[in-house]
């Protein structure tokens, strides 16, 4: 067993380059997830019926069809509609448009939860939309949704396994590589399992600290 970790060590490079680009792709996914989510929270609650129930069936769809049949969807079928992407940016794009959904209705809870009084009183003072937004929705806003959009890019950062199908060179994919070619399984995905630990445990602290910020603010 120590043999097999040794063999490991040995491929190390491979490991934090797919390390690297797990990280890299989820933060990039779920920054655009987050900005996507922004821009589909308002027309869930838009008073336009057409308006609200398009979002509300791009968000039900999303959450309903797993991330590994989508997965193929965008780098498999998009190409019948003329659309071809390397596999980077499919996963990209994948991870992005599949979390957008659920970055959205997380954004619409805390939206409503939030409390009515500093909305009037910063229309009462004759803020503009966007400034209203920005001053008085925006930071109370992130500082409720904190803790969960933090869980939600932890999910990204599992998600991105599943893209190992399309060759995309992430942590789970240099892992599958190493048992492949020296057929030390347990030991390459026990090791990975650590890597995503750790990655994890990045993003926890991060949301401990906004949900201390969020504790304080109150």
């Amino acid at each position: 067993m120590i043999h097999d970790f040794g063999i490991v060590w040995t491929e190390r490079g491979l490991l934090l380059s797919g390390l690297a680009n797990t990280t890299i792709l989820s933060v990039l996914a779920g920054v655009a997830a987050l900005l996507l989510g922004f821009a589909l929270t308002p027309a869930l609650m838009s008073k336009y019926r057409p308006v609200a129930w398009a979002a509300r069936c791009f968000v039900d769809s999303m959450r309903c069809v797993p991330f590994l049949l989508f997965a193929y969807i965008v780098y498999y079928g998009f190409p019948s509609f003329g659309v071809r992407l390397d596999n980077w940016t499919s996963g990209l794009v994948a991870l992005t448009i599949y979390n957008a959904a659920y970055m959205a209705e997380i954004l619409r809870g805390a939206w409503m939860a939030q409390p009515r009084e500093p909305v009037e009183a910063g229309i009462a003072f004759g803020f503009s939309d966007i400034k209203l937004f920005r001053r008085i929705i925006l930071p109370p806003l992130l500082l409720a949704a904190g803790p969960v959009i933090g869980n939600q890019v932890i999910q990204i950062i599992k998600d991105s396994a599943f893209l190992t199908i399309i060759a995309l060179p992430e942590l789970t994919h240099a892992a599958s590589s190493i048992q492949s070619r020296h057929y030390v399984p347990f030991a390459a995905f026990i090791t990975a399992v650590f890597l995503y630990w750790g990655l994890c445990l990045l993003i926890e602290a991060g949301v401990g600290g906004i949900g201390r910020a969020a504790d304080v603010r109150r």
